[in-house]
C-alpha cells in the first residue's frame, strides 16, 4: 500500500515540475528533457515472431484442412532464429494426416523464420 502511494505521489510531482515554467528575465524558460528510446528487447521481438509464426501456422492449417481455428492447440517454444520445438494438437475425432500437417509448419516456419532445426510434435487431445 505504502509503495503505491509513494509511486503515485512520484508521479504526480513529476508531472506537476513538468507543467509549470520557471520565468527568468521576463522571458519563460521551459526545461528541456531528452527523450531516451530504449533499444529493441531482443526477447520482446522473439515473442512477437512466435506470436506470428503461431498465427500464421494455425491459418495455413485451417486453410488446407476443414479444421476450426478454435479446436487447434499449438505451443511454440524455443528461438525463432535458432531451433524450435513446435507441439500441434488436434481433438482425437478429428483425422489428421501427419504428412500434410508437418510440411504446412515447415513451409510456415522457413517463411516467417530462418530456423532451420525444427521439431515438429503433432498430437490429439
Amino acid at each position: 500500500m505504502k509503495k503505491g502511494i509513494i509511486s503515485g505521489m512520484v508521479v504526480m510531482s513529476l508531472l506537476l515540475v513538468g507543467c509549470n515554467e520557471e520565468e527568468k528575465g521576463g522571458q519563460g524558460v521551459v526545461s528541456e528533457q531528452e527523450a531516451v528510446v530504449a533499444p529493441p528487447n531482443e526477447e520482446n521481438t522473439e515473442l512477437t515472431l512466435l506470436s506470428d509464426l503461431k498465427n500464421e501456422i494455425i491459418r495455413s492449417i485451417t486453410e488446407q484442412t476443414e479444421l476450426d481455428s478454435e479446436s487447434i492447440a499449438i505451443m511454440l517454444d524455443g528461438n525463432p532464429s535458432k531451433e524450435m520445438s513446435i507441439s500441434v494438437s488436434f481433438p482425437k475425432n478429428e483425422k489428421v494426416d501427419d504428412l500434410v500437417i508437418q510440411p504446412l509448419i515447415k513451409d510456415v516456419i522457413k517463411h516467417v523464420s530462418e530456423t532451420e532445426n525444427i521439431t515438429i510434435t503433432i498430437e490429439t487431445y
